[in-house]
């Protein structure tokens, strides 16, 4: 009963006109932020987190919450239409979406993945219902020992999973760990880093790296392969085809689909550092076995569009729980929300449902709500947004690089974090380039201050003595539950797009 009373109470929280305008909001940026190629969630909340400053703190998360969320949507808009998925999360999307919009079937096209996506976000949100207390019942018998090996198992998992070379993303992961040592040291108290600067002593600030990193390096990697000097191409103009509804045999042939997708997503998303990408190819992958016409993948089979759709909503719905139970992101996309989390005082982990329960039940109540919102806005608002397809790139590339810009400056109007974030960018560019991983940089910079904290209360408690992390039980279910998931990351590894 108790679970009803607290989605009772988060929906009469979320339903309120502000958090309503705010959801709105953030579920319109977000299908926008998706559309853009090679942008994608984790950009466009490095880049909007700063306009939430002064907002209620429900209010900011739930729009940032659906500006993650329906960027999987956006996403699929330009798969479908271009053959250019919007993030790596939409590849799959478009391996069966442009060739039916090929077939004269790009309106089927979008309504199916419009449907798909909000079955996946919904069976992942009603997961999460179900599953959030309990996992944050068990985390309350978590202690620093626990906290740091799940710090390190996120950054692990993120590591082996997220694609590439796994020796550059450690390297990643290092430069993300040495710039969270910047600043005052926890204990001695001594300046560590900073090169006299006063601006350094409380460290360097998570924004202007996010949006470094993720905003200018992903505008600068797109200028580089001479993305605002080509043209959109020939659009598919689904008015012109005979049906612009999905047929009957549709939703019949991929009834199936559509559970075994949203399942699937979800456990993926649920393990930090699988994702929303892993789990919509593993999907393409699992329907394209099952089915009893194989060879029809690839040439415009339904099932191979709402298989990957379902999966990678279900996916991010999936990765908001080991967030708001343990405190641990999974991703960068994630890994920027905890950022926000923490600078409104609010610490997702064991007791923030306890502590905060209008906080996390506004934000999971505000998740039923944006996938209702978000059906609606793909299926009508389909002309709006297949007309910002056609914005010319030359003209969105100085309008980021402003806000970027602006926002970084308004958060502490400090020059030198703006001279940061420019900076970032270019390593951004540079990491992209050569394969390194901005999200395990990113992730680490994060974690690193958290992970640096429970290590050194670890070893308060133990004296100094490792051996605590095999004296307790969690600990060791933690160690045995991340070496099980390594030994089968090359088989999750495989499901990634090539180059």
């Amino acid at each position: 009963m108790d679970l009803f009373d607290n989605l009772w109470m988060g929906l009469s929280i979320a339903a309120t006109p502000m958090n309503m305008l705010y959801l709105l909001a953030g579920a319109m940026v977000g299908m926008v932020v998706g559309i853009i190629p090679g942008f994608g969630p984790a950009a466009g909340l490095a880049i909007l987190l700063p306009i939430t400053f002064g907002m209620d703190p429900i209010g900011a998360v739930v729009m940032l919450a659906a500006i993650y969320y329906a960027s999987m949507y956006g996403g699929t808009i330009t798969s479908i239409l271009l053959n250019t998925p919007g993030e790596s999360a939409t590849v799959a999307s478009t391996f069966d979406g442009y060739p039916l919009a090929r077939q004269g079937r790009a309106g089927p096209a979008l309504v199916m993945q419009a449907v798909a996506s909000f079955v996946g976000g919904t069976v992942g949100v009603i997961l999460i219902t179900l599953l959030a207390p309990m996992f944050a019942l068990l985390a309350r018998n978590f202690g620093p020992p626990e906290y740091f090996l799940l710090a390190m198992m996120g950054m692990l998992l993120l590591i082996v999973m997220v694609g590439g070379n796994w020796r550059l993303g450690v390297i990643s992961a290092l430069i993300g760990f040495a710039l969270g040592t910047v600043g005052v040291d926890l204990e001695t108290g001594q300046q560590r880093f900073t090169f006299g600067s006063a601006e350094l002593i409380g460290g360097i600030d998570f924004i202007p790296i996010a949006i470094g990193l993720f905003g200018l390096g992903e505008l600068y990697y797109s200028l580089y392969n001479g993305l605002h000097l080509s043209r959109s191409g020939s659009i598919v103009d689904y008015h012109k085809e005979a049906r612009f509804w999905p047929e009957a045999r549709d939703f019949i042939e991929t009834r199936f689909t559509l559970i075994r997708g949203s399942l699937l997503g979800f456990v993926v998303g649920v393990i930090p550092g699988a994702g929303a990408t892993i789990a919509s190819l593993m999907s393409y992958s699992i329907e394209k076995s099952l089915s009893r016409t194989p060879e029809k993948f690839g040439k415009g089979a339904m099932a191979g569009l709402v298989g990957p759709e379902s999966a990678n909503n279900a996916a991010s719905a999936g990765a908001m729980v080991p967030l708001l139970t343990l405190g641990i992101p999974g991703s960068a996309s994630t890994a920027v929300l905890l950022a926000a989390f923490l600078l409104w005082g609010l610490r997702p982990g064991p007791l923030l449902m306890s502590q905060n329960p209008e906080f996390a039940w506004g934000l999971i109540a505000s998740m039923y709500l944006g996938n209702v919102a978000l059906l609606a806005i793909n299926i009508f608002a389909i002309p709006l947004f297949v007309w910002m397809v056609k914005t010319p790139y030359r003209l969105l590339a100085p309008a980021v690089i402003v806000v970027c810009t602006v926002g970084t400056y308004s958060v502490h109007s400090s020059i030198v974090e703006t001279w940061l974030m420019f900076f970032a960018g270019i390593v951004g560019f540079f990491m992209k380039k050569f394969g390194f991983s901005p999200a395990a940089l990113v992730l680490a910079l994060v974690l690193g201050k958290l992970a640096e904290e429970a290590l050194r209360q670890t070893l308060t408690i133990s004296r100094g003595s490792f051996w605590i992390f095999l004296e307790r039980p969690t600990s060791l279910w933690i160690i045995g539950i991340t070496v099980a998931v390594l030994m089968i990351a090359p088989l999750l590894r495989r499901a990634q797009p090539r180059g």
